[in-house]
């Protein structure tokens, strides 16, 4: 037991992808497996030959922004919250405005489901018994039971991509649980896994591991849906504090992959009250101008 726990503390401290973190709340289940893109760390590839153009779209001068904290802003949650359940939670069939693209099952949906503020409305349900991750856009209450805007799920232990195509509860196919930054990663002291962010502007093209795009525009100077950038390994991350310079090291190390058209350089996280906001707000002293785009054509 001690040399497990010992081992343990060695991978976290090294950086290494064995996988994803796991969850707490359900520790049989990896955050998908080792060779996802989600937990492929990216420090070593090659810099897109198009990075300075596709950086320049986002803004070189646009700062980055924590969109999760602690506390509420406007009377919501800041960030994407998730829900851990279990078989004994009681399924719900969902009518969806996008059927076509929908897994049509039934949704383990809490009595007191959190959802996300504003517009998307987003709900994650992570299934401890099952290792499955079932994900909702704009769920919100239609008569007695539930309607939303999308839905679709993933088997936590496979690496199972959704059809080419196709939309899931993000813009660009992708699950949206995998890219958060969590409490309790800060709380272990590391993110192993790639972070989800937004950008203004986008093509309307996707790349791998995204199956959908929400653009009409063919700029090429604009980004696809799954772009990866990473921060700049020259940029120093020791001045900021603790909780910053943690997601920092993530975004050298795995950086972020591009799944929503919204506000330039936002990134995304679950909400906590363990999260300082004074610390988070320190990220806006990076700008675009940091980040590089990654040639992560290797890992198709």
């Amino acid at each position: 037991m001690r040399l497990a726990l010992i081992s343990a503390v060695v991978l976290a401290l090294s950086g290494a992808s064995a996988q994803a973190l796991r969850l707490p709340s359900a520790p049989r289940c990896p955050i998908f497996p080792a060779d996802n893109a989600w937990n492929q760390r990216v420090d070593s590839l090659p810099v897109a030959a198009d990075s300075a153009t596709l950086v320049a779209s986002i803004g070189l001068d646009a700062p980055v922004h924590a969109d999760f904290g602690s506390g509420l802003y406007e009377g919501s949650i800041i960030g994407i919250p998730f829900d851990v359940v279990t078989h004994k939670t009681p399924r719900s069939r969902v009518p969806f405005g996008y059927a076509d693209e929908s897994d049509r099952v039934r949704y383990p949906i809490p009595r007191n489901v959190h959802v996300e503020g504003g517009s998307d409305r987003h709900a994650l349900l992570v299934d401890r018994d099952a290792c499955r991750l079932y994900e909702l856009y704009d769920l919100h209450r239609s008569g007695s039971g539930w309607a939303a805007g999308s839905g679709a799920t993933w088997s936590l232990r496979s690496d199972h991509l959704r059809p080419s195509g196709w939309t899931s509860a993000d813009a660009a196919g992708l699950p949206i649980f995998p890219g958060l930054a969590r409490w309790d990663e800060e709380r272990r002291g590391v993110i192993d896994h790639a972070l989800r962010f937004t950008a203004a502007r986008t093509r309307r093209a996707f790349v791998y591991p995204a199956r959908h795009y929400a653009s009409s525009s063919d700029d090429p100077s604009l980004p696809p849906m799954g772009l990866r950038v990473r921060l700049k390994a020259s940029f120093d991350v020791r001045p900021f504090p603790r909780q910053a310079r943690i997601v920092l090291v993530a975004l050298k190390r795995y950086g972020m992959l591009l799944a929503d058209n919204g506000s330039n350089w936002y990134i995304s996280g679950a909400p906590s009250p363990g999260w300082s906001n004074d610390q988070l707000h320190t990220l806006g002293r990076v700008t675009g101008s940091d980040f590089e785009v990654v040639d992560a054509s290797s890992q198709r």
